[in-house]
């Protein structure tokens, strides 16, 4: 009865702040000229925003195959596609991506892979993604004040408050990982403060709870000094993954047939908005990725900001969403016709070790 009214909430608070969206973007202006400045967008173009959609939820599939791997556990490169999807798809649609990894363990559960090694491995794919942004974030502060001045003067306290909640994160997490004593006492002490203040109940469950989690925290530390080189090669390929997200908008400045700005300059635009708002409890980023949009691109689109913003966000958000919503629902059928058919089987056997190849098989 809780999951369903959580499920509720979240779905009203999602209409709503796509409503409000829609309106915050579209009120007072001329709709028609919009639809046929989109409809005059380069058709192949776009085409390729969506190849690097693909590829960029392709790239987690590639991370979380590679890693299962080094736990000894051969999967097929499609099924990891089908968990990467799942994950994408409730973090599209839940405030702050809570719903991503929950989800994504529950559905490798149904390949019989223990909580505790999928946990590690979404835990480290989260502390790779957001290292990314933070080199991102930082590199742009220390190494690009040309960039700063010419686009980011609008929305730098966003931007700078955006890097250091990452910065935060990052931090927090490495310091779980690898002072979990020295992390577990400042925690819970935390507690202990809100507790004595009334700001939360005192509950012996939120405890146990969390001593569970440090539990996992141990483990992912000695995954970590274990397989540096892996870790080395995961943050390789999310950098590559993100940068696939951040080129949707390069495609579609070309699909417009617009010359003269650097490419790397419109991706870590792109990327400015990602650093901006990934911390921020909306889903998705919805609302406040399309008004930054607006504010700093002005300079690269002129006249086609609106119509650029619609095209980017549709395919970097909403094409998101639509394919992995697609892939979650064949993920659900998948599952469901496979339990009915063959309730025990199991990824451990000989014949997913065979068909693990190279590629998506």
């Amino acid at each position: 009865m809780q999951d369903k009214k959580k499920a509720v909430g979240n779905a009203v608070f999602l209409l709503l702040i796509f409503g409000l969206t829609v309106y915050g973007v579209f009120h007072g202006e001329d709709l028609g000229a919009l639809m046929q400045a989109i409809r005059r967008a380069d058709i192949r173009w776009l085409a390729a925003g969506v190849c690097l959609v693909l590829i960029y939820i392709w790239g987690e599939s590639v991370i979380i195959w590679y890693m299962m791997r080094s736990f000894g556990i051969c999967l097929k490169k499609r099924i990891c596609f089908l968990f990467s999807s799942v994950g994408f798809f409730f973090s599209c649609i839940t405030p702050s991506a809570t719903g991503g990894q929950p989800m994504q363990i529950y559905y490798m559960n149904k390949e019989k892979i223990p909580v505790p090694v999928a946990t590690v491995i979404l835990m480290i794919v989260t502390i790779t993604y957001k290292l990314v942004l933070v080199v991102i974030g930082i590199g742009i502060l220390l190494f690009g004040q040309g960039f700063l001045h010419r686009y980011l003067e609008g929305i730098f306290p966003v931007y700078v408050l955006g890097v250091a909640l990452n910065v935060f994160c990052v931090t927090f997490m490495t310091a779980l990982v690898f002072h979990p004593v020295l992390a577990e006492r400042i925690i819970l002490a935390g507690m202990d403060w809100m507790e004595k203040l009334h700001l939360i109940r005192k509950k012996r469950s939120r405890r146990s709870k969390f001593r569970d989690s440090m539990e996992v925290y141990r483990e992912t530390a000695e995954y970590l000094k274990e397989h540096k080189m892996v870790i080395a090669n995961v943050i390789g390929i999310t950098f590559v993954q993100r940068l696939a997200l951040f080129s949707v908008t390069w495609m579609v400045y070309r699909a417009f047939g617009l010359e003269g700005t650097p490419v790397w300059d419109v991706v870590l635009l792109q990327g400015v908005i990602s650093v901006s708002v990934d911390m921020l409890p909306l889903p998705g980023g919805m609302g406040i990725s399309e008004s930054l949009f607006l504010k700093i691109f002005p300079k690269v689109f002129a006249s086609m900001t609106l119509p650029a913003m619609v095209l980017s966000r549709g395919l970097g958000y909403y094409t998101q969403l639509l394919i992995s919503a697609m892939f979650t629902a064949a993920a659900q059928v998948y599952y469901m016709t496979r339990e009915r058919g063959c309730p025990d089987r199991s990824v451990y056997t000989q014949q997913a070790q065979e068909e693990s190849g190279p590629g998506m098989d």
